[in-house]
């Protein structure tokens, strides 16, 4: 049988599929199910103090959209080039039963050798910190901190803080390394400039994992209502963020060198797309988006692909972790083709 296991630091995974956090995982039955698909860690519903950022869920919505932006049935059947576009909030159910029920989750996601999360969405810092020790306390393995959340920009103020600032990246992730042992995850956001720079700020505040990045924050205009789809901005992600967040998986282990762990969300939909998440640099691949609009199944699906993606070429998942990040090469050094730009645009443009 092919080795999925893989190791994040003092952490080691039974395979690389990570279910992340969203409205899939935000009740007992949803974290349950999660599990049974024999992922390696689920990342239970996201938290903060915020009263604005719970009663934003009542105002969620979504669409799934083809690649023509046409919408699609929400019938958990969704085709490869569907993308989500939408808004959400955090968990309703207060902060310390689901604190309980999360650690409760995890200690039975010990017995088959899996995780469950628990993460909190930043909006006030002394109070990020006071939930870590919370999860810590109820006996959670390891927190996630996500400060990457796209929707912080539209948000009422005060519900959810996205940081795109290199020093106050390092400043969060140092106050939450002091209030707590376990691992530690900094989740960040792919609306920077410099997303390899922020991942280096993570670690230099003591982060035991640092996971590449956040959905992109989007609008679509329908062209039929000629108003904007769900009548707001919205987060989005699909197939084609997979390239953007390898790019900058790759960017991020070449700043911080192949032993800092790395971690990849924002575009995978299959175990192939983690595995291209792999070689990039990622050593375990969140799948948010796919699992709610497709359903729980497709993190299992996942699992299977991978291992018999390794049955047919061999090896473990350890073994390709970074290998076309490490080949990657500048364009400088490529060799000189005259002329051969032509082949690339029409006849009568030759």
């Amino acid at each position: 049988m092919p080795d999925l296991s893989i190791r994040i630091g003092s952490v080691t995974l039974n395979n690389p599929v990570i279910i992340g956090s969203g409205d899939h995982v935000m009740t007992p039955g949803g974290l349950a199910a999660a599990r049974a698909t024999g992922a390696g860690a689920v990342v239970a519903k996201s938290i903060n103090e915020s009263e604005a950022a719970k009663r934003q869920l009542d105002g969620s919505d979504h669409v799934l959209l083809d690649s023509r932006w046409r919408p699609l049935p929400w019938d958990f059947a969704p085709p490869a080039d569907a993308m989500l576009f939408g808004r959400s909030g955090l968990q309703q159910t207060a902060s310390a039963d689901w604190i309980a029920e999360a650690a409760a989750q995890d200690r039975e996601a010990a017995k088959t050798g899996q995780y469950v999360i628990g993460s909190i969405i930043l909006a006030n810092l002394d109070v990020a910190c006071d939930l870590a020790r919370q999860y810590q306390a109820a006996g959670i393995r390891i927190l996630e901190l996500n400060i990457g959340a796209p929707h912080g920009d539209e948000a009422v103020p005060g519900a959810i803080i996205q940081e795109r600032a290199a020093g106050r990246v390092r400043e969060i992730t140092a106050r939450l390394r002091a209030a707590i042992t376990i691992p530690l995850w900094i989740k960040l956001t792919g609306q920077s400039e410099d997303v390899a720079g922020l991942a280096a700020a993570a670690r230099e505040g003591g982060a035991d994992a640092v996971i590449v990045m956040g959905r992109f924050m989007a609008l679509v205009p329908d062209i039929e209502t000629r108003a904007p789809m769900l009548g707001t901005a919205g987060a989005i992600g699909g197939p084609w963020s997979l390239a953007l967040t390898c790019r900058w998986l790759a960017q991020a282990r070449k700043k911080l060198g192949p032993d800092v762990p790395l971690l990849g969300t924002n575009g995978a939909r299959d175990g192939l797309d983690v595995v291209r998440f792999l070689l990039a640099g990622a050593r375990a691949v969140e799948m948010t988006s796919a699992v709610m609009s497709g359903g729980f199944a497709v993190a299992r699906n996942a699992v299977a692909e991978i291992d018999a993606y390794l049955a047919r070429t061999g090896g473990r998942v350890e073994d390709l972790i970074g290998l076309a990040a490490d080949r990657q090469v500048g364009y400088g050094v490529q060799a000189d083709r005259p002329g051969y730009w032509r082949d690339f645009v029409p006849p009568e443009a030759r």
